[in-house]
């Protein structure tokens, strides 16, 4: 997520901290987009979400460092190219360099374009594996941007819901302040297990966390009708 300032002194020391970042020199050394893929890396070893044989599906996905890691999990031997045990789906706002083996679809995820060609390309399958690292553009108005984020994660939820198999999991950026307990909640409503993780690759500055679910839990029509 970037915020817009004016201050070049602030844009400067930003960079010096970047360059010198060690998951920053790791993603370079490793052939990873950016260091972002650290964070998917110890949630998925954490919890062993990916496996090899698995659909996932990569919700704002650019610049593309989650499908390449998904892709390596998927792959023998943890290949960055060549065969694939397994599907990956991807889709992005923003255009996003090809990734071996990653279908990539370019449109807004909120509009019903993309929505429907994402759904298409599912073919009635469910998938295993639901990555989210959407964030929206920050005004600098907290009302406003806690919006922005909630909305973003319950496009991830309604997702989730609708094309997720029943064992299956979601990991969703989100950030701390006004808001964030009520996506927590909405995590717990939705699934069996919800946790939240704040990866070592996540700078201690930011306010980003990420909640994963695992594990749906039955519609309320479904419970209603089977009563326990």
């Amino acid at each position: 997520m970037k915020v817009k300032t004016k201050s070049k002194k602030v844009n400067k020391a930003w960079l010096n901290d970047h360059v010198r970042d060690p998951y920053v020199q790791l993603a370079q050394k490793e052939g990873y987009r950016a260091r972002a893929a650290y964070k998917l890396k110890e949630i998925d070893e954490t919890l062993g979400l990916i496996k090899p044989g698995y659909l996932v599906v990569d919700l704002g996905s650019a610049p593309g460092a989650w499908s390449q890691y998904v892709r390596r999990k998927l792959a023998p031997q943890g290949a960055a190219a060549g065969v694939l045990a397994g599907q990956i789906l991807a889709v992005d706002i923003l255009p996003m360099e090809p990734v071996e083996g990653v279908t990539f679809v370019l449109g807004d995820f909120g509009e019903p374009g993309p929505a429907a060609e994402l759904e298409k390309l599912l073919a009635g399958r469910k998938a295993d594996v639901v990555v989210s690292d959407m964030a929206p553009n920050l005004s600098g108005i907290p009302s406003s941007d806690s919006a922005r984020i909630a909305h973003l994660v319950e496009l991830a939820l309604d997702f989730a819901g609708a094309h997720l198999k029943p064992e299956g999991a979601l990991v969703c950026k989100v950030f701390h302040g006004s808001g964030y307990s009520q996506l927590v909640k909405a995590f717990k409503d939705r699934f069996r297990m919800a946790k939240p993780i704040k990866p070592k690759a996540s700078r201690d500055k930011s306010s980003e966390t990420f909640l994963v679910g695992m594990g749906l839990k039955p519609a309320k029509a479904d419970q209603a009708a089977n009563p326990e």
